[in-house]
């Protein structure tokens, strides 16, 4: 088979099959890179299976009208009525009812198809028509009147694709602000389909149902994994679907198999290799960056460790707390030196003040963890291993609801003080008075009737009374007040800064 490959390369059915095949890949690449970024995919399916319809309408039509059989124009004409048809049908019932547009697709090109079928198998005695051909079909018998359509269609398509790009761009990313813009973008919706439609009409007579779908499909998905621009996502998939055709026809006179087949064989081979090659979202380089990758618990287990410890810390004693393995916690430490948390020394690791505040605020999501674990029945022993799981959920508003929900505590159930929510403190915006802890001066910005403050008083905060319930607030002049917790919510302070 090798040493007849030459002669039968140099034969004139295989360099049409060759021509030709090239011919759809180009636009069936450039065109389904619209597709497939519009999640379109399933309606090129629709279209390539309700043309049977439109082909048998045609040759019908043909047959009974001026008594000839296949008649190319004629069926191509009868294809485009049956896709516009299927479109229609498509957004009439996706408008009219509560199901998505998806299953609507499913319904209908099923629907067009068994009527192509049906009407195929009534009219037999005049529609000569192979529908094993017209699904498979025959890649290596194209004939002149193939090419000059797929010509033809070919250039109307790219020539609409590339006067309009930045229209078509600029729908399929973003079609609120393309229609805020002022581009049309139902017209843009609609070009987009025909061309879709007017594709899957030209090939379909060449390389079948299953191919075309292939081809509109499966280059342009190889393109995506490999570029983030349209135009250069456009470009490698017309030429993965060249390489495919190239190859598929190769592989099919190796093999002695069918044309069409392996083509989509060498195709999905060709998306398979880019799929788990492919630089930036290929399979084996995810795994290389999660192999890469540093937990986050990973470093917030670092950033307690050191500030539990007395600084400067030893980089043995923190390991000795964490889990990971060595290489991993060198990388961490790096990437924490880098984004400026921790500082180096020869005596050890120390906090800077930015990591100082990301460890002050995981010590204080941990301590009202255990409190509310505490409370929760959690016995004293588990208290602290249950913490550490849910100290790394400590997101403002989670930790700020906890902290609200048990009353604002200022100790946990060890004894150990809990840091006061500096994140609101220090932000220089007034805040609710239950925030405050003993020793914490403020100005009152707006207090509630009958609360015993007013705006414009100056308060410090004495210790609080009734097992932490009762908040105290000693005036400058004299007296003290006395709030609950819900009175203490209600009075906006602005808090002096923390002394020194």
């Amino acid at each position: 088979m090798t040493a007849l490959l030459p002669q039968v390369v140099s034969e004139t059915f295989f360099q049409k099959a060759l021509l030709g095949g090239s011919l759809v890949a180009v636009v069936c690449g450039v065109v389904g890179c619209l597709v497939v970024v519009r999640r379109m995919a399933f309606l090129g399916d629709a279209l390539s299976h309700a043309m049977i319809a439109g082909v048998g309408a045609g040759y019908l039509f043909m047959k009974l009208v001026f008594g000839r059989e296949a008649h190319a124009p004629a069926m191509l004409l009868g294809s485009l009525i049956a896709a516009a048809h299927t479109v229609g049908m498509i957004a009439f019932v996706s408008r009219v009812s509560r199901l998505k547009e998806d299953t609507v697709i499913g319904i209908m090109y099923c629907g067009v198809f068994a009527a192509g079928v049906v009407l195929v198998s009534v009219f037999r005695d005049r529609i000569h028509i192979d529908i094993v051909h017209f699904i498979m079909g025959d890649v290596l018998g194209v004939t002149d009147a193939d090419l000059w359509i797929a010509a033809l269609v070919g250039a109307s398509v790219l020539s609409v694709l590339v006067l309009f790009f930045r229209a078509f761009q600029f729908a399929s990313f973003d079609p609120v602000a393309a229609r805020a813009a002022g581009i049309p973008v139902a017209a843009v919706d609609f070009a987009l389909t025909l061309c879709v439609s007017l594709v899957v009409v030209s090939a379909v007579s060449m390389v079948g149902v299953i191919l075309v779908v292939g081809l509109l499909i499966t280059p342009a998905a190889t393109a995506y994994l490999l570029s983030d621009r349209l135009d250069r996502m456009m470009a490698l998939a017309a030429l993965f679907g060249v390489t495919s055709v190239a190859g598929g026809l190769a592989l099919a006179l190796a093999l002695d198999s069918a044309g069409g087949g392996a083509i989509m064989l060498f195709c999905t081979a060709q998306f398979l290799a880019v799929l788990a090659l492919a630089p930036r979202y290929g399979l084996l380089a995810g795994w290389r960056r999660r192999r890469r990758m540093i937990p986050q618990p990973l470093f917030e287990d670092i950033l307690g460790s050191v500030l539990r410890g007395p600084q400067p810390v030893p980089p043995a004693a923190v390991a000795s707390h964490v889990h990971a393995d060595r290489s991993r916690f060198a990388r961490a430490l790096a990437t924490m030196k880098a984004d400026g948390l921790l500082r180096e020394s020869a005596e050890g690791l120390a906090l800077t003040e930015e990591g100082l505040a990301q460890a002050r605020r995981l010590q204080r999501a941990h301590r009202l963890w255990e409190t509310y674990l505490a409370r929760a029945g959690v016995p004293p022993a588990e208290l602290h291993a249950k913490a550490h799981q849910l100290e790394h959920v400590h997101e403002e508003e989670a930790v700020d609801y906890i902290d609200d929900l048990l009353g604002h505590p200022e100790k946990d159930p060890h004894g150990a003080q809990i840091p006061e929510d500096f994140v609101h403190l220090e932000g220089g915006q007034p805040v609710p008075a239950s925030f405050l802890r003993e020793g914490r001066g403020a100005t009152v910005v707006s207090a509630p009737a009958g609360s015993g403050l007013a705006a414009g008083d100056r308060i410090v905060m004495a210790p609080r009374r009734d097992g932490g319930r009762t908040w105290v607030a000693a005036r400058e002049g004299g007296g003290e007040v006395l709030l609950d917790h819900d009175a203490a919510d209600a009075v906006r302070v602005r808090p002096d800064p923390p002394r020194a």
